[in-house]
């Protein structure tokens, strides 16, 4: 079984961490790979690429393709399906790092049947990691999060740096809807994976088989701690979620997860804060102020699309 791993690059101040992602792919345990590169639209950067890591992409065998125009972080891994040639198609960023049995954890569940397969994120802190964070928002920041399954099970979707499918049944969908994802204007769409994977589910019904032990790590930079980034995050969260139910028609899953934070976690951090866990009482009024600026922006969404 081949795997193609597509990653996409847009900006020069991310060449190091772009590289250091390829350098995790050239390490992975599992051999029967390929390493497709696209470059989204930036001939100066893709040129700065072949310039100084020509020789080390040719060694590797890695694929280097350049967008004429900026088409998009969807777009571009849609171009990249189509020019993979393998039976697996995966998504890795090029601000993480994979663990080298990424690979090889992700093949097991194609292995047992699956026609997706993800993995856990895991948050690698360039800043100092707020105290006042709670684990139950981790996915705003692009990591797996407190509530989410922790042993194999299959999920509607996981994050879209730890995803894969078979490369016919991505094609048969489509790819990615570019309307679900980016910056348009002051808007930040977010969801192109939950979309496809929504459309899959309909469509095969199945969704994506998530093996925990399949793991990347997710770079975490100074930016993405301030309280002004996550809230804006936040809100085009809320926002995305309206989109999607009107696009794909479900976000039970999100509803779910609602759920479990009025009826679980309020009281555990409650608790932690009788206990007199001072953290606990931070992350307690971080979760309520998420969650209201979410369903603000879960309601202007509803609002915008009348």
């Amino acid at each position: 079984m081949k795997v193609s791993v597509v990653v996409c690059t847009y900006s020069p101040a991310m060449l190091n961490h772009f590289i250091e992602c390829i350098e995790s792919l050239i390490s992975q345990n599992y051999e029967n790979t390929e390493i497709i590169c696209i470059v989204d639209g930036n001939r100066g950067y893709y040129d700065k690429i072949k310039n100084k890591y020509g020789e080390f992409f040719r060694e590797n065998n890695i694929k280097l393709f350049l967008n004429e125009k900026n088409l998009g972080l969807l777009l571009s891994r849609n171009r990249g399906v189509e020019l993979a040639e393998g039976d697996v198609v995966a998504f890795i960023d090029d601000d993480a790092v994979a663990d080298e049995k990424w690979i090889e954890e992700l093949v097991k569940m194609y292995r047992n049947g699956a026609i997706a397969a993800g993995g856990k994120l895991v948050p690698l802190w360039v800043a100092k990691k707020p105290r006042w964070f709670p684990e139950e928002f981790y996915w705003m920041i692009g990591a797996t999060h407190l509530g989410f399954p922790d042993t194999v099970t299959e999920v509607r979707n996981t994050f879209g740096s730890n995803i894969s499918f078979r490369r016919d049944v991505f094609l048969e969908l489509g790819g990615f809807n570019p309307e679900m994802g980016g910056i348009k204007g002051r808007r930040m769409l977010q969801g192109g994976e939950t979309e496809l994977c929504e459309r899959m589910r309909k469509k095969y019904g199945r969704g994506v088989m998530y093996n925990p032990n399949a793991i990347v790590y997710h770079k975490i930079f100074e930016g993405r701690t301030k309280l002004g980034f996550l809230a804006r995050r936040a809100f085009w969260q809320g926002y995305s979620k309206a989109v999607m139910e009107r696009v794909a028609g479900k976000i039970g899953e999100e509803k779910s997860f609602l759920g479990y934070l009025v009826r679980g976690r309020v009281a555990a951090r409650l608790k932690g804060m009788a206990r007199g866990n001072l953290e606990d009482g931070l992350k307690l009024v971080a979760m309520l102020f998420f969650t209201g600026v979410v369903g603000l922006g879960y309601l202007w969404g509803k609002v915008a699309g009348r």
